[in-house]
Parts: structure tokens; C-alpha cells; sequence
């Protein structure tokens, strides 16, 4: 008895021992895998002017840890213990450097002045079309290119084109978009961000500048730092622009580096990444403030448009916010339409729907002297809601080149269509003889339902033809 009771201590005691050393083991070697914090007296790094350009320094970690940072304060960025920075002008700047150990990471700062500007390194021309040279006191003013499609577009980062999504014209009208200007000078390089007090930003993005965390792109209250700089720099022939400070162009997305696309005297075509999406590129079109894009008129041809809703037309019609299918089965085969197939159109419910049409625009404007009739038929179910719906057939002549202002110089006729002609197909024309000495039109607009309205309805159409 006695034995056993000696045997189950030394048992019970052998355990509790190997626990506690299990236990101060793991301890000891998290505490290890922690290390220590650095300090801000730790990141040291020395400047050095080269021999053959005072103008371009080289900068070398004298720091311990893993990896060095560095913001040259120019714009640029880079890291490695051991790297160049450029400075083509004059001034006073601050180059930073962050390194980063196992316990953390912590910066320092050092200012380096730059005696004297060399014009050698700015030969570039981007720097002189983005702002007008040296000469230019006060820079160049650019501005997001709302009237051109594409002026935002998005696209896989694999691709260099906006293959996902590409804005049409003042598509984001009222955004705080439009009204930003960004101004290149090339003194001191300075550059100026100026958003009117609000800022477009990607949904992603947008707390970085204060915004909200939401789906949809907001408008954000903002305030853009005053002390920006540019910078074009090329990597392996290709063309950035490099904002400092955070800064970027239009559209927030995070991210301060722009790939040149196309650049002119008037026009630019810029490439970004997007911070919150790896997987995002994003474009912007920007023109230089003021400039007016030349207005390249379109020929003057007599319309011949034809469509039987069979798959037989001679031009495609664009579905803009209705539900369009063609060919469709004719929904009641009798005169004056026994065709067997013709136009589904449906109108769609809400605010999308208040303003749905088929509408086609051509490669020439109509002479309308020459041919200035338009007729369809139309089939208008009495089962739909006409205390909401409007039982209305409209056709719209417009010019394309006014983009989304295209309906302040639009000609239109209406036709209502009596309740005696619900559930029966009717022939409709539509005759534009009265404005036969009108030359600005290329686009043709057709609506069914009425506009302005959220009501939802359905209607058919067939044999369509402009001739």
C-alpha cells in the first residue's frame, strides 16, 4: 500500500513538472518570435550627391531590419538598402525612410537641398506638354473629358484597354467629377488638385479620403493637400505621371502612380491600378481646360432603313434601359400583321424605365429632303395599367454629337393610341417633310409607354422602315 501510495506521487509530480517546463517553453520562444520594437533612432541613412550630377543623390540604409522604404519627397518612391533618387529642380525636400524588422516598422526623415535646377534632366517632352515648360508660370490646366465615351472605364489588370466598363458621355453627371481641374506647372513642380470641395470616389477607396464604406461610387467632402508635386518617370519605355503626397487625378482609387497611355497637346489617356482591387486597372480622359474637341460632321445620306423583326435588318437597334427581344412569336396573327414573328418591347418599372427606348445612330446625318418617313406597326395589349402607363408611340430624330443633351434640339411626333385600338395591330406614320431643311440628325429614337413615368407595360412592334 505504502508503495503504491509513493508511486502515484512521484507520478502525479513528474507530470505537473513536464507541464510547467511545456509551458515556459512556449513562453519563451513567442516572446522571441515577438523581438523587439524599433525605434526611430535606429533607421539612419546616409546622402550622398553623385559625382557626374548633383542633382541625382544616392542613398544608402545604415538601419538593421528586413527591408527599407523610401519616399524621396519628390513624388517617386522606392526600396532596397541601396538606391538613386533624381531631383531636375531646385528646392527643399523630404526624403523619408521606413524600416521594417520582425517587430514592426518606424520611420525617419532627413531634408536635402537641391541648389540648382538642371534643365538636362527635364528633356522629357511629357514635362513640357503637361504644363508648358518652365516658361509657363502658372502650368497647365486639365480636366475629365465628360463628353467623350470612355473618360472612365475599367478593365482586368492583365489587359491594357477598359474591357469591363467604359463611362459614356456626362454619364456621371453631378458627381463631383466634372468640376475637377488638376494643374501641372513645371516650376518647382507643382501640382494643384482643385475639387470644388468634393471628391468621386471608388466604393472601395473612398474611406481612405474620409468617405463612407458602401457599394456605390460616393461623393466625398474633401480637401486636397496644397503642397503636391508631379513627377514623369519612365520604367522599361514605358510613361508615368507619380503624384506626391497621396495626391491622384479625378477619381479616387487610392493610388498616386498613372500610366501614360496617349498624350498630346490637348488630350490625355492615363492607366491607374486600384488599391482596394489588385485585380482592377482603371482609365481616365482628360482634355487641357478650354480646349474644344473639332466637330467632325458626318455625311448627308437619304435614310433606307428596314426591319421585319425576322432577323432580315439592315441596321441593329440599342436597347437603352427596356427589356428588348426580336424576333419574337407575333402575339395575334391578324390584319394588318399576320406575320409570325415581330419586336418584344417592355417597359420597364422605376426610375431605370422612366426614360427606356430602341434608338439607333448612323454613320451619316438624314436628308430629310430626300426621305422623311418613318413607319411601324405597333400592337398595344389592353391588359396593361393605362391609369399609369401612357398609351403613346413616340419617334425622335436627334443629334448624337450633343451626347446626353441630345433632346434639347431633338424633333419628335407623338401619336396616343385610342382605346378602340388596343389588342389589334395599327400601322403608324410618322412625317418629318416639315423639317426637310434640317441637316444635324443621325439618330433615330422610338418609345413606347410615354416618358418621365416609373409604369411598367408591354407592346409589340414590326416592320419597321425610314425610307
Amino acid at each position: 500500500m505504502k508503495l503504491n501510495y509513493i508511486i502515484k506521487q512521484t507520478a502525479g509530480f513528474l507530470a505537473l513538472l513536464l507541464l510547467l517546463s511545456f509551458n515556459a517553453c512556449k513562453k519563451g520562444n513567442t516572446d522571441k518570435d515577438l523581438g523587439a520594437a524599433p525605434t526611430a533612432d535606429q533607421v539612419k541613412f546616409s546622402v550622398t550627391p553623385t559625382a557626374t550630377n548633383a542633382n541625382v543623390l544616392t542613398l544608402v540604409n545604415q538601419s538593421p531590419g528586413f527591408k527599407a522604404l523610401w519616399d524621396f519627397g519628390n513624388g517617386a518612391t522606392a526600396d532596397g538598402n541601396i538606391v538613386t533618387a533624381s531631383y531636375p529642380l531646385a528646392g527643399t525636400y523630404t526624403v523619408k525612410l521606413t524600416i521594417v524588422t520582425d517587430g514592426g516598422s518606424v520611420s525617419s526623415t532627413k531634408s536635402v537641398v537641391i541648389a540648382a535646377t538642371n534643365p538636362a534632366m527635364l528633356t522629357d517632352p511629357a514635362f513640357t506638354t503637361l504644363s508648358g515648360g518652365l516658361a509657363n508660370a502658372t502650368g497647365f490646366t486639365w480636366v475629365i473629358d465628360q463628353k467623350s465615351a470612355g473618360h472612365l472605364g475599367v478593365g482586368p489588370i492583365t489587359s491594357q484597354s477598359p474591357d469591363w466598363y467604359q463611362a459614356g458621355p456626362d454619364e456621371k453627371n453631378g458627381l463631383g467629377f466634372y468640376d475637377d481641374e488638376m494643374t501641372f506647372n513645371m516650376n518647382a513642380l507643382k501640382y494643384t488638385y482643385d475639387n470644388k470641395g468634393t471628391t468621386f470616389a471608388n466604393a472601395a477607396n473612398a474611406p481612405g479620403i474620409g468617405g463612407p464604406a458602401g457599394a456605390n461610387d460616393p461623393t466625398v467632402n474633401y480637401t486636397p493637400p496644397t503642397n503636391l508635386t508631379w513627377l514623369v518617370t519612365e520604367t522599361n519605355g514605358v510613361k508615368y505621371i507619380t503624384i506626391s503626397g497621396g495626391g491622384f487625378i479625378g477619381y479616387y482609387l487610392g493610388v498616386s502612380q498613372y500610366q501614360i497611355l496617349s498624350l498630346n497637346e490637348n488630350e490625355m489617356w492615363l492607366r491607374c491600378l486600384d488599391k482596394a482591387n489588385s485585380g482592377n486597372a482603371w482609365y481616365l480622359k482628360l482634355i487641357k481646360k478650354g480646349y474644344v474637341r473639332p466637330i467632325v460632321q458626318k455625311p448627308i445620306q437619304a435614310a433606307n432603313l428596314a426591319d421585319d423583326f425576322q432577323g432580315t435588318a439592315n441596321f441593329t437597334w440599342t436597347a437603352e434601359n427596356v427589356n428588348f427581344t426580336s424576333p419574337y412569336d407575333n402575339p395575334a396573327k391578324f390584319p394588318v400583321n399576320t406575320s409570325a414573328k415581330v419586336g418584344y418591347y417592355e417597359k420597364r418599372t422605376g426610375d431605370d424605365g422612366q426614360y427606356g427606348n430602341l434608338n439607333v445612330t448612323l454613320p451619316y446625318r438624314f436628308d430629310l429632303a430626300a426621305k422623311n418617313k418613318v413607319r411601324l406597326k405597333v400592337f398595344i395589349p389592353g391588359g396593361n395599367d393605362f391609369t399609369k402607363l401612357q398609351p403613346k408611340v413616340s419617334v425622335k430624330l436627334q443629334n448624337s454629337l450633343l451626347g446626353g443633351n441630345a433632346y434639347t434640339t431633338q424633333i419628335e411626333i407623338v401619336k396616343t393610341i385610342a382605346a378602340t385600338d388596343y389588342n389589334k395591330w395599327i400601322q403608324l406614320e410618322f412625317d418629318y417633310s416639315g423639317s426637310a431643311a434640317q441637316t444635324l440628325y443621325d439618330k433615330i429614337v422610338v418609345q413606347l409607354g410615354g416618358e418621365g413615368h416609373p409604369a411598367p407595360g408591354i407592346f409589340y412592334i414590326d416592320d419597321f422602315e425610314f425610307k
